[in-house]
C-alpha cells in the first residue's frame, strides 16, 4: 500500500487520485465552471484576435514585418498541408486551419508563463471541455459541408460504401473521430500538467527546479506546438474526406 501523499493539488493514495486545484469555481445549475479555465480560454481568444487584427493594419505588400511575416509563414504552412494532404479542394479550409492551430498554440504555451500553484494560467486545453468543444464544432462543419457537397442522397450513400454490410462500421467511425480528436489534445497536455505537479511533488525543492527546467519547456513547448499542428491538420483532412466525392 502506498502511503498518502499530499501537496501541490495531488493526493496519491490506494485507490484515490485527486488531481488539481482552481482558481475560482462557480456552481450554476448544478455545473462546476472552472473560473480559471474561463479567463485563460478568453485570454488565448483575445491574443489570437489582437495579433490579427494589428498584421491586418500593418500588412503591406512590400517588405513585410514580423507580424506580418508570422501569419504568411503559418498560412504557407498549412496551404501546402492542406494541398498535400487533400489536394486543391482544401485550399478553403486553410483560414480556418490557421486559426484552429493557433488559437490551440496560444493556449498551450500560456502554461509557460509562470502564475503560481495553483497557477492563474493553466493551459486551457488541459481541460476536457475546450477539446471537446473545439472537436464537436470541427466534426459539425464535416458533416454540414459533407451534405453540401454530396447533397443528402450522397451524404447518406457513403456510409453504406464500399459495401452497404460495413454501415455499422462507417457510423462508428464517424462517432469516434470528435472522442478520438478530443482525447489527443486533452490527454497530451493534461499529462504534461500532470507530470509537472509529480516532479514537483516527489522530488525534493532544492532539486525539483532541474526536472522543471528539462521537462516544461519540451512539454509546454515542444509538445503544446505538435499537439496544435495535429489539430489543426485532423481539421483540414476530416473536412477535405468529408467533401470527397466519387469524382474527386
Amino acid at each position: 500500500m502506498i502511503a498518502p501523499l499530499q501537496g501541490k493539488g495531488i493526493l496519491l493514495a490506494s485507490g484515490n487520485i485527486t488531481i488539481g486545484n482552481h482558481r475560482g469555481v462557480l456552481h450554476v445549475g448544478g455545473l462546476t465552471i472552472d473560473m480559471d479555465i474561463v479567463w485563460t480560454t478568453v485570454l488565448a481568444a483575445a491574443i489570437v484576435l489582437t495579433l490579427g487584427f494589428l498584421m491586418v493594419r500593418k500588412v503591406t505588400s512590400g517588405v513585410p514585418g514580423k507580424l506580418q511575416l508570422f501569419w504568411e509563414t503559418v498560412t504557407a504552412q498549412v496551404a501546402d498541408l492542406a494541398d498535400s494532404a487533400i489536394g486543391p479542394q482544401g485550399r478553403r479550409f486553410v483560414g480556418l486551419g490557421v486559426g484552429v492551430g493557433v488559437f490551440i498554440l496560444v493556449c498551450n504555451w500560456i502554461a509557460f508563463i509562470p502564475s503560481g500553484d495553483p497557477g492563474w494560467l493553466p493551459p486551457p486545453t488541459s481541460d476536457v471541455n475546450l477539446p471537446l468543444a473545439m472537436a464537436v464544432t470541427v466534426i459539425f462543419l464535416v458533416h454540414y459541408n459533407s451534405i453540401r457537397a454530396r447533397g443528402f442522397k450522397g451524404y447518406v450513400k457513403h456510409y453504406f460504401t464500399p459495401y452497404a454490410f460495413l454501415f455499422p462500421i462507417n457510423v462508428i467511425e464517424e462517432i469516434t473521430r470528435p472522442i478520438t480528436m478530443t482525447f489527443r489534445l486533452f490527454g497530451n497536455i493534461f499529462s504534461g500538467v500532470l507530470m509537472i505537479t509529480v516532479i514537483v511533488t516527489l522530488i525534493p525543492p532544492y532539486l525539483s527546479w532541474i526536472g522543471l527546467v528539462i521537462w516544461k519547456p519540451f512539454d509546454e513547448l515542444f509538445i503544446g506546438a505538435i499537439q496544435a499542428f495535429i489539430f489543426a491538420l485532423l481539421t483540414i483532412m476530416y473536412l477535405g474526406m468529408g467533401m470527397s466525392t466519387d469524382e474527386h
